[in-house]
């Protein structure tokens, strides 16, 4: 440091923030078990010394020591080895015993080395030498840090306890309500809807009765045709009085949720308890129910005994009264619906007649088609375009018409019009008479139930403009991302295979465990040795830049998203870069997978750090984009609605050539050591999986920009839910018979015993050939088909499968791949009684599918 003032200065503000936080600290209770008198003043005077709140106890023999941690609790024991008498060794066992998770020190000059090992073998949390006391203030901050940390484990792991309990209940409640829906959908009487939602209550807040009733406001009164009770509890069915039970209709009037837990201390019915108690109902809840702001109904809960009534199962008896009074109010709604449909169809028809006059005339493709494609109507001019008659396009399925490589598309877009949305400028191709596709331009719109779409030949225009961005297409560019891209689809293959191999090895190992049969826990040990973490990491990272990534894709809102991570990103940049966001208001969600959203944002920021060495600011902005048809030539985009993610520096920038080659794997311009040159082209690899891109502005001493362009998409977040725990692998039919395929021998052999342990009968091969020539053989019993796709020899895991069927047309096939399924099934489709699983997967989940895939047939 240059400037001695400054770094006085620095030293007195730093003693003075410590001096400030020993102050605010909480009290330290410390219990010294030591009988010298001198040591315990130097043990002291140290203690002090580094942490001014510690309040010490000393103790120095055996019944003080007992009687020390019987009367409180404390942060921290020092102990001396030796005490007359008694020993630390025995002071250490009785503390473990009874205050397992305080940390035990022993602060000694006649302990050696091999004792201490010894004593932290038996739980001691270290030692210290008397001679070496200025270490005990280091000993005892890491032994109070540590135990905080277990603490706050502990606490994170009831909490989640909690949670997955909270999660399980939900998901039980709403079966429970899928399961009301299935059986009230049929039933006209109210009587039959009310006791089944009753009795599903009951049974799922074990209650001792449920039921529901009419009720007559003005008489003040309930009639209950029949309830759900429990075991030797009686009904309610008659004619009930609410003011013999206490006083609390008026709430009920203003459609407020009446929920006691006990009616002795409740206010409002504390006088009439005595009468609750009589019908067993010592805890109650009246659920009102309404029809145009009166109340018409109740549904209610009692329970004999005093219960608490917490919010979930409130919420719960609500849904389940407004589905009462919905199914209960159908007859009269399905009524209504049917009068309202006829008098729409007759709005429907005459403005169909309407605009067939104009239909006539006009050369664009008109017509008006149900919510699922089918056309109800069209005009001429598709008969001109397309050589279809108007009753042939009518009677063909829409789907037949369209390119095939344009299906998805356009049901989803029908699925954006059926909620309500607007098309313009949607492209698809339609197959004329003659065999040729024509590119058709659409602008509809849904309205009372149907669809009006107007249609135009945009054909040549569409061949002209390929023609044109074919010669402005940078070839060098793209043919160098799509070899790199190959290179590490083959590294994920041959990755993904050893971390199946793993994966299985581990499971086997426990399983043997559990069946206490360890005589192959070598040979599993010996497969599932590897760098199992960096080679899953790289692959993830590698499959990303090349494309070839199985993605989850979930609706995201970026604003969330950053907000989540930022203080993450506060960590990761350090305090000499300034971090600013800026959220747009309003901000459209995008469709991408959120743990690569999060990874392309780390990236990027990690990027901008490390462009401003000496500190600066960074700016993580989102926005809503409009690309319009010049904006998108531009950005390389299809035009639409983007939502973009931009993280901008103020840091040295790049000139046009490095900028122009940012995106290719492997370059980058940190020393050796620092980059791998992944990151960005793994960000560009996952924009463009996401039907996005990735843009860059730099120059050379003003900073970068890096924009995401991630399509708009009109769902809304999922809330997230812990997986189900999955069930036990179940066991084969007697005869069941599996052929494994697979070119690495650790997978093969794993998944072969695997099925032998669950009872099938296998057989196993290592390449293609092998495995078609077991296949061929006629008086070969197979059910199923486990094959790789990437398979030596010339024949691939598919084209055996293929083969295999001219000879067993049924045979069920199970592909397992470390490629994304779209990589390595390139034609785009998978023939009946095909599946693909991806590598890496659990033992007990391949179990399943083949027991699903063989019980199928």
């Amino acid at each position: 440091m240059n400037n001695p003032g400054a770094a006085v200065v620095a030293v007195v503000e730093a003693a003075a923030e410590t001096a400030e936080a020993v102050a605010n600290a909480p009290p330290l209770n410390v219990l010294i078990l030591e009988d010298s008198r001198f040591d315990v003043e130097l043990l002291t005077e140290e203690l002090a010394r580094a942490f001014p709140q510690a309040r010490t106890r000393v103790v120095r023999d055996e019944p003080g020591f007992a009687g020390a941690l019987a009367e409180q609790s404390y942060a921290l024991i020092l102990s001396d080895y030796e005490l007359p008498g008694f020993s630390g060794a025995h002071a250490l066992e009785l503390a473990r015993g009874t205050v397992p998770e305080t940390p035990f020190i022993f602060v000694s000059g006649v302990i050696g080395e091999d004792n201490a090992v010894e004593l932290l073998k038996s739980g001691a949390t270290d030692y210290v030498s008397k001679g070496r006391l200025e270490r005990l203030p280091v000993v005892v901050a890491r032994a109070l840090n540590e135990a905080a940390d277990r603490r706050a484990k502990r606490l994170a792991e009831q909490r989640l306890h909690a949670a997955n309990k909270a999660i399980l209940q939900a998901e039980t409640r709403r079966l429970a309500l899928m399961e009301l829906g299935d059986r009230i959908r049929d039933m006209d009487e109210p009587g039959d809807i009310a006791y089944a939602a009753s009795e599903m209550l009951g049974q799922q807040l074990g209650v001792d009765r449920a039921g529901y009733g009419l009720v007559d406001t003005a008489a003040e009164t309930i009639a209950i045709e029949r309830d759900w009770t429990g075991p030797g509890v009686s009904s309610l069915a008659g004619m009930l009085h609410f003011r013999d039970y206490g006083s609390y209709i008026e709430d009920l009037r203003r459609g407020v949720t009446v929920a006691f837990a006990d009616a002795r201390l409740d206010p409002r019915t504390r006088d009439n308890a005595d009468a609750l108690d009589a019908i067993t109902a010592r805890a109650v809840v009246n659920m009102p129910l309404t029809e145009r702001g009166g109340l018409v109904g109740l549904l209610y809960l009692n329970h004999g005994e005093a219960r608490p009534w917490p919010r979930d199962e409130i919420d719960f008896v609500r849904e389940v009264g407004d589905r009462v009074r919905s199914a209960i109010a159908r007859r009269e709604a399905q009524t209504e619906l049917v009068a309202f449909a006829e008098s729409l169809e007759q709005q429907v028809r005459a403005r169909t007649q309407e605009r067939d006059r104009t239909w006539a005339l006009s050369q664009d493709l008109l017509g008006v088609a149900m919510p699922d494609g089918h056309f109800l109507s069209v005009n001429p001019a598709w008969e001109t375009v397309l050589g279809w008659s108007a009753d042939e396009i009518c009677a063909i399925p829409f789907r037949e018409l369209l390119h095939p490589d344009d299906r998805r598309g356009t049901e989803a877009e029908l699925v954006r019009l059926s909620g309500g949305a607007r098309t313009t400028g949607f492209e698809n191709r339609y197959r004329t008479k003659a065999g040729e596709y024509r590119w058709l331009s659409w602008t509809a719109v849904p309205d009372n139930g149907l669809l009006y779409a107007a249609a135009r030949d945009i054909t040549e225009q569409k061949e002209r403009a390929a023609e044109l961005d074919a010669a402005r297409e940078q070839l060098r560019q793209s043919q160098k991302l799509e070899a790199v891209g190959q290179l590490t689809g083959g590294l994920a293959h041959d990755f993904n295979n050893l971390l199946a191999a793993i994966s299985g090895s581990l499971e086997l190992m426990r399983r043997r465990g559990l069946e206490g049969k360890p005589a192959d826990m070598e040979r599993y040990v010996g497969v599932a040795q590897g760098a199992v973490k960096r080679a899953a990491a790289l692959t993830h990272r590698l499959l990303a830049f090349s494309r070839r990534q199985t993605l989850e894709p979930k609706p995201i809102n970026a604003n969330r998203l950053v907000t989540d991570m930022e203080e993450l990103l506060r960590r990761t940049l350090g305090p000499h870069v300034a971090l600013e966001t800026v959220a747009a208001v309003g901000l459209w969600n995008v469709h991408a997978d959120p743990g690569q959203l999060e990874n392309a944002l780390l990236n990027l920021c990690i990027n901008a750090r490390d462009a401003m060495p000496e500190g600066g600011k960074l700016v993580v902005e989102t926005a809503n984009r409009w690309i319009d048809a010049r904006t998108a030539r531009e950005r390389d985009l299809p035009m639409g609605q983007y939502v973009s993610l931009t993280v901008s520096d103020n840091g040295v920038g790049m000139p046009p050539e490095v900028v122009a080659r940012a995106f290719d794997p492997f370059f980058t311009t940190k020393p050796i050591g620092m980059g791998t040159g992944l990151g960005l082209s793994m960000i560009y690899g996952f924009a463009k999986q996401s039907g996005g891109q990735v843009r860059i502005y730099s120059e050379v001493g003003r900073g970068t920009s890096v924009s995401i362009y991630l399509p708009r998409h009109d769902m809304q977040e999922e809330a997230a839910s812990a997986p189900a725990e999955a069930p036990m692998a179940p066991r084969a039919d007697q005869g069941d018979t599996v052929l494994v395929v697979d070119d690495e021998p650790a997978l093969r052999m794993i998944i072969v015993e695997v099925m032998q342990g669950l009872g099938y009968a296998t057989l196993e091969a290592g390449d293609g050939a092998e495995a078609l020539r077991i296949l061929q053989s006629p008086r070969q019993r197979i059910d199923l088909l486990v094959s790789d796709v990437g398979l030596p020899g010339g024949m691939n895991g598919r084209q055996v499968a293929d083969a295999a069927r001219t000879a067993r047309p049924e045979l069920k096939v199970l592909f397992i791949t470390g490629y994304a399924e779209n990589a390595v099934l390139s034609h785009g489709h998978l023939d009946p009684g095909m599946h693909v699983m991806t590598k890496p997967f659990e033992m007990d989940v391949l179990a399943r599918r083949v027991k699903q895939l063989i019980e199928s047939r």
